[in-house]
């Protein structure tokens, strides 16, 4: 028994804006993810390999806010976060706002396998990126026309503004493999426009990641602020092994409840112990797929009739 759930962020354009090639093309995205994950765990391989697997792909696909894609802060640097736990030792390691590490993602395996910490910045981040052998790129690497507009739009908008969901997003996967491992890793560029050293959800171990055998495996996405205060992923695991609710109930009351009350927006994808997978959301849409074992891999937008 194994099964792989990803995201490519919540807050979709709203379906009427959608135009059918560009939705095949997330679609694809996220199906890309799910089978790069899945063959790891279809062979036996650990659910920490399989989400790393996943989201190094959804890095590299500029179509989402995550390594290559990646939105610009205010100053015209793309700076990158990203988590990645394991659910048998709750071992865990993140980097933040670094702006020269390809797959963020793989440098915060090396902080969890490699340090004796768990989550490094900045220029310390890629100090210990380049001390462990990975190759810096120049951040020009990660930038696209459409963000670089994206970046002028939010610059020319009310200073003041609240950020939509179309300016932020993430990417994230978790899994549960064979062996019963869970784990979960997420990534992102942030929020467009963001102020330099910003830091939101993503890296932060507990909110916009969580893994735990005794439970679930959690990745976030959304207005990082908000599921920042509500501890979102963490929550979800405390719901269901202290409080008795499942998965489905568990991230229902979180994603509708908890966050809905802060005035937050957004959503998440989890696994449990039995491979049982939620992914939901309190917004139009969310990019999303799912795989289990001796099944079809599944990528969809909206909300299904």
């Amino acid at each position: 028994m194994y099964g792989i759930a990803v995201h490519g962020g919540a807050g979709a354009l709203p379906r009427a804006q959608m135009d059918a090639a560009r939705e095949a093309g997330y679609c694809q995205g996220i199906l890309a993810a799910l089978h790069a994950g899945g063959e790891i765990l279809e062979r036996g391989g650990s659910s920490l390999d399989a989400v790393e697997r996943a989201v190094v792909v959804l890095e590299d696909d500029p179509q989402f806010n995550a390594g290559r894609g990646a939105v610009f802060a205010h100053d015209g640097w793309i700076e990158l976060d990203a988590s990645i736990m394991e659910g048998s030792g709750r071992r865990a390691g993140a980097v933040c706002g670094a702006r020269h590490v390809k797959n963020p993602v793989q440098l915060a395996r090396a902080v969890m396998e490699r340090s004796l910490h768990v989550l490094l910045s900045g220029s310390g981040a890629e100090e210990f990126a380049l001390a462990q052998g990975f190759a810096l790129v120049p951040n020009e690497y990660f930038r696209t026309e459409e963000r670089r507009c994206q970046l002028e739009r939010m610059r020319d908008a009310d200073a003041g503004a609240r950020p939509t969901l179309s300016n932020l997003g993430t990417v994230g996967a978790v899994a549960l493999d064979e062996h019963g491992r869970l784990a979960a890793a997420t990534s992102t560029g942030g929020m467009t426009g963001k102020r330099h050293g910003r830091i939101g959800d993503s890296p932060v171990i507990g909110a916009g990641t969580y893994a735990d055998d005794r439970a679930c495996a959690v990745s976030a996405t959304g207005h990082g602020e908000l599921i920042l205060r509500a501890a979102v992923a963490h929550d979800v695991c405390a719901r269901m092994r202290h409080g008795g609710r499942s998965l489905d109930q568990a991230v229902r009351e979180v994603v509708h409840g908890e966050l809905v009350a802060l005035g937050g927006e957004g959503g998440l994808i989890a696994i449990d112990r039995h491979g049982r997978i939620a992914m939901d959301f309190n917004v139009e849409g969310m990019f999303r797929g799912s795989l289990s074992a001796g099944g079809a891999a599944r990528a969809a937008i909206y909300r299904e009739a």
